[in-house]
């Protein structure tokens, strides 16, 4: 959709060749329009959340909207998910997507720059959702950009995502604060909730006696992934429905993924179909830079310069395996 670059339906079959949508929304605009949490949308200028909504750069402090409690989430107001983007199909032997683009003013929800985004989706017939990520600036500005789909391998409205099976590259990840916003530190996950280096059911550990899943009441938090090189593709993230031998691979440019349990979601919501959007019935995967990220300068920047080139790139690769 051209409202907010938004992933409306991803039918994927399961292992006896069965298709159903796997991502969470709306059968039509005003639902969008409503009280959606992001439901497949691009998100940005700054994707997750920024403290107190605030920052400086260049020893100015700018100053943005606070609509997650104290903190800026996803680019305040009217971010990236709640705009217009202009829209060109493309086609080859291969592939299909299209190619969207918005113009981002400066000043607008507070940030610098005028910016110019463009976010391509390919579809190719090796079973892969491509997105791609490129934006320029006339100021320097914080950037952060992400996918916002929230899964669930059973088929959206299928019940919960707590036996999903999750494997996340990752042997670090950035504790949160009550209001989750990053401490500043690196953390590793080994003997934590946190350690998914070897595949765990979500559910098995997410309401556990730990302070940082109080804080986000499940999983809400960015893990720091193992990579080698910088800015090359690498596997972040495996999820699989044992139920129906659905699998996705998430493999990414970023340094971070947010893993989300949709802990927030409680049944007020009505989806596709009619169908009642409960406690954890969808997860989203998100490839990131860090949460909060200006306010931390141990944290790999976010900061998009004059004359220099946003890229990104994160695979969804879609398969399926027999028990």
């Amino acid at each position: 959709m051209t409202y907010g670059a938004i992933v409306t339906s991803i039918r994927t079959p399961d292992a006896s060749g069965q298709v159903a949508d796997i991502a969470l929304g709306f059968d039509s605009l005003p639902g969008y329009l409503g009280a959606s949490p992001y439901f497949g949308a691009i998100v940005g200028r700054y994707a997750n959340r920024i403290a107190a909504g605030r920052f400086t750069l260049d020893g100015v402090e700018y100053h943005l909207a606070q609509n997650n409690g104290p903190n800026s989430l996803h680019g305040g107001v009217r971010g990236f998910d709640k705009v217009l983007w202009s829209a060109e199909p493309f086609e080859n032997d291969s592939a299909m997507g299209v190619k969207l683009r918005y113009e981002s003013a400066d000043g607008e929800e507070g940030y610098p720059g005028a910016l110019t985004v463009q976010v391509t989706y390919t579809l190719n017939e090796a079973n892969e959702l491509i997105v791609e990520y490129e934006a320029s600036t006339t100021k320097a500005t914080p950037l952060n950009l992400s996918q916002h789909t929230y899964w669930n391998l059973h088929g959206e409205g299928r019940g919960d995502i707590l036996d999903h099976v999750l494997q996340l590259n990752a042997s670090a990840f950035t504790p949160v604060d009550s209001t989750l916003i990053p401490t500043g530190k690196i953390a590793p996950v080994a003997g934590t909730p946190f350690d998914f280096r070897q595949s765990a059911a979500v559910g098995a550990r997410i309401d556990g006696p730990d302070e940082q899943l109080r804080f986000g009441r499940g999983y809400d938090h960015n893990w720091v992934l193992d990579r080698q090189g910088q800015g090359t593709l690498a596997l972040a993230a495996r999820l699989q429905d044992p139920q129906s031998g659905r699998v996705l691979e998430v493999r990414t440019t970023e340094p971070g993924i947010q893993f989300y349990s949709g802990n927030f979601l409680d049944g007020t919501i009505k989806g596709k179909g009619g169908h009642v959007y409960a406690h954890r019935t969808g997860l989203c995967l998100e490839t990131q830079h860090f949460p909060d990220s200006p306010n931390h300068s141990n944290f790999p920047s976010t900061i998009l310069r004059p004359g220099a080139r946003y890229q990104s790139r994160t695979v969804f690769a879609f398969s399926t395996r027999r028990s």
